[in-house]
């Protein structure tokens, strides 16, 4: 009689023992903790975009680039994200302006040819960059193309 009173117990604590061995399964999907920071190319050999994915989906970062007017012609130009946003895979960021021009990119980021994460193109930055530029009379002009920026390799 006894025995009939100890084995639900005995039978309850092998289950619950047994229980908190089994790990659960990740349900978070690959791209959710997917890490996109780091540099991508820009629009010619030697520029670049820096991105980096904060809490929440915040980005930050800039776009590293050639001067192209009179003044600059040449010069190496850093221009910050004055905002930044990932939601998911979607990508935007607006730049400060720096001499009378400034960026406004709206897209999304994949995956890329590269295998592993030190190629190349591991990640690829795809959508619409959107530079506008104030002239000397203070009239603004933009001027918008598709671009596909790709991820420069990372040290192992």
């Amino acid at each position: 009689m006894k025995l009939a009173v100890f084995l639900p117990l005995i039978l309850l604590t092998c289950i619950s023992l047994l229980a908190g061995q089994i790990s659960p399964q990740n349900s978070t999907p690959a791209s959710a903790t997917a890490d996109y920071s780091g540099m991508y190319s820009f629009l010619q050999d030697g520029e670049f975009v820096q991105i980096t994915v904060e809490d929440a989906g915040r980005v930050t970062g800039f776009v590293s680039r050639y001067g192209d007017s009179e003044s600059d012609r040449g010069a190496f130009l850093d221009q910050f994200f004055k905002q930044g946003k990932l939601d998911g895979t979607k990508l935007s960021f607006i730049t400060d302006t720096v001499h009378g021009v400034w960026y406004d990119f709206q897209g999304t980021v994949e995956r890329g040819g590269g295998k592993t994460p030190s190629d190349e193109a591991y990640y690829i930055v795809k959508g619409t960059l959107t530079e506008y530029r104030t002239d000397a009379n203070k009239k603004v002009s933009s001027k918008s193309h598709e671009v596909a920026f790709k991820s420069f390799p990372r040290e192992a």
